[in-house]
C-alpha cells in the first residue's frame, strides 16, 4: 500500500519559517513528478510547488521568492522550505506524486492526509 505522510506543519508568527517534508512508502517501482497543494479554509485548493525527477520546480506566483522545494530521490521524500510566511499562507497543505507501483504498470496520482499550516499576525 502506497502511502505519502505529510509532516512538520505547525503554528507560526508571520514572517516565520517552517520546512514540510513528505515522505512516500509502500511498494514503489518509480516516483515521478511530486507537488504540493494547499487548501485554505473557504477557498478552492490551489497549487503551490511541483518538482521533477531532476529537480526542476516551479512555483506559484504566490510562493514564489519564499518557497522553495526540492527531494530526495534515496528517501522518497520531498521538502518544502517556506520562508516570510504570511497569514494568507495558513492552508492545509497536501504532498502528490505521480507513482507507479510496478514495471510496465500505468503509473498515477497518490495524496496524503495534509499537514496544517497556520500564520498568526
Amino acid at each position: 500500500q502506497v502511502q505519502l505522510v505529510e509532516s512538520w506543519g505547525g503554528l507560526v508568527q508571520a514572517g516565520g519559517s517552517l520546512r514540510l517534508s513528505c515522505a512516500v512508502s509502500g511498494s514503489i517501482f518509480r516516483i515521478n513528478i511530486m507537488d504540493w497543494y494547499r487548501h485554505a479554509p473557504g477557498k478552492q485548493r490551489e497549487f503551490a510547488a511541483t518538482i521533477n525527477n531532476r529537480g526542476t520546480t516551479t512555483y506559484a506566483d504566490s510562493g514564489k521568492g519564499r518557497f522553495t522545494t526540492s527531494r530526495d530521490n534515496a528517501l522518497n521524500t520531498m521538502y518544502m522550505q517556506m520562508n516570510d510566511l504570511k497569514p494568507e499562507d495558513t492552508a492545509v497543505y497536501y504532498c502528490n506524486a505521480d507513482i507507479a507501483t510496478r514495471r510496465y504498470q500505468p503509473s498515477r496520482d497518490y495524496w496524503g492526509q495534509g499537514t496544517q499550516v497556520t500564520v498568526s499576525s
